[in-house]
């Protein structure tokens, strides 16, 4: 059967114009999708089809900016920088690649699932904020994006010249989640008008080993005390070379240092609306960069590095993070979406003992989790607002490599009508709110007990 980009009426805005340029961009991937299956395909037919998808892409921006404008539409510059990131970078990207390819069938069914994933996932929440009123405040205090290009370049550079890495920014929007097995850096400081300021730096574990590993460690495959000391003070390097860029920071002090655990890592960053927060593809792991200033005094929760028995510290915290690594690895990995903080407490600490808890507060920010760090079952909340449960899983399922995640849904509304709209779509299950908390977690258990079995049977 031959593979479409299916129009789902959820994707209705129910503003003509807009609906119908959304319409049009589906139906031109689909013909693109034709093109590249055919073996005698001619490129410059592909070439002019990637040409009316980018025109229509374009001219659809315009008009859906213009539409916002006319309403009067509170998100408007945060809108409007988003299509400019997609169109000057990912779209840029993407054609680069084709040409270098000669329009291959990989690269072409490559710019087809980021475009397709792009458009699903731009018109389910941000677009359908747009009707809703609602405005998405994730990243409203982000600096504009000229400074958000210096840094980045600032960054990239430190790193080639200090490491010979060829890094690509894949986000200036990371949003806390989950790579690999991680070390996190936090550096806090006062600035003279006595703002609180925060940089976080996260290192995947393999980056570090790679990278400052190679030079004084050639044999070492873990990090060690020596190693990470040096990966402090090169950290702390890089954040002063980027203070250079902000005359505000010119007689910052630095008031503490700390290593943190995950957890302690997504507790303190989700309270956080940063002006910059970036994640990098080095080559060898990935790292990612995080600035937020705040006028707010707020509990100190990681190891603090700055004092006397600071060994001791580093080498009690790589210990510690070596045993969470161990058992994290060995748990089943769940990832809760629910737009409710109460809620993603209370699973966290209801699942936490016996799997790994992975948590995510919107349809985006679940996606990105799952491409960091693929899960083993995602429990998603059935009512969420902006982009209800029924549109996340269909995002999901819309990516390939997701489309085998199993889903349960978590839902309030347990009438015979609601029943039947979540079991139509077709979920590895659903459990009410309502349910006490140990029947939520046994029903967790039987998923996995079941699927071990079923795993036990098929080999």
């Amino acid at each position: 059967m031959e593979k479409q980009i299916m129009w789902d009426k959820r994707y209705n805005l129910g503003v003509e114009t807009i609906d119908k340029e959304h319409k049009k961009l589906f139906s031109i991937l689909n013909k693109l999708y034709s093109f590249g299956q055919n073996e005698e395909k001619s490129q410059w037919v592909c070439q002019e089809a990637v040409k009316y998808f980018k025109d229509h892409a374009i001219q659809h921006f315009a008009d859906e900016e213009a539409y916002m404008a006319s309403i009067d539409y509170e998100g408007l510059e945060m809108h409007k920088r988003i299509h400019r990131n997609f169109r000057d970078r990912t779209l840029t990207a993407l054609e680069k690649e084709l040409e270098a390819t000669g329009y291959s069938e990989d690269s072409i069914n490559h710019f087809l699932g980021v475009c397709a994933g792009w458009l699903i996932g731009h018109t389910l929440i941000e677009d359908q904020a747009i009707v809703s009123g609602k405005t998405i405040k994730q990243w409203e205090r982000l600096q504009p994006e000229e400074e958000q290009a210096v840094v980045g370049q600032a960054i990239a550079s430190m790193l080639y010249n200090m490491f010979r890495l060829d890094s690509v920014l894949l986000s200036d929007c990371y949003g806390g989640e989950k790579f690999g097995n991680g070390i996190y850096y936090r550096l806090i400081y006062s600035t003279r008008d006595k703002k609180r300021g925060e940089f976080f730096l996260v290192f995947e574990e393999q980056l570090i080993v790679s990278t400052i590993g190679s030079v004084i460690e050639t044999r070492s495959e873990a990090i060690s005390v020596m190693m990470m000391n040096a990966a402090r003070y090169t950290a702390r390097q890089l954040v002063e070379h980027i203070m250079e860029h902000f005359p505000s920071l010119e007689e910052a002090e630095i008031k503490d240092e700390q290593l943190l655990t995950y957890e302690q890592f997504q507790k303190v960053f989700e309270k956080q609306s940063p002006q910059f927060s970036m994640l990098f593809d080095t080559g060898k792991g990935y790292f990612s960069f995080c600035m937020t200033t705040t006028d707010l005094t707020q509990r100190e929760d990681g190891v603090s590095i700055i004092s006397e028995n600071a060994m001791a510290e580093v080498e009690k915290y790589l210990n510690q993070n070596k045993e969470e690594n161990i058992v994290s690895n060995r748990k089943k990995k769940v990832l809760v979406v629910d737009d409710s903080v109460f809620m993603l407490k209370m699973m966290q600490e209801l699942l936490g003992n016996d799997y790994e808890v992975l948590t995510a507060t919107s349809g985006l920010s679940a996606i990105r989790s799952m491409t960091l760090d693929r899960p083993d079952l995602i429990i998603l909340d059935y009512e969420m607002p902006v982009c209800d449960g029924s549109q996340i899983l269909e995002m999901i399922r819309s990516e390939e490599e997701f489309a085998d995640i199993p889903i349960i849904f978590l839902t309030s509304r347990v009438n015979r009508e609601s029943v039947e709209k979540v079991i139509a779509l077709k979920p590895a299950g659903y459990l009410s709110k309502s349910l006490p908390p140990e029947s939520i977690k046994k029903e967790v258990d039987r998923f996995f007990e079941q699927k071990a079995q079923s795993g036990q049977a098929d080999a």
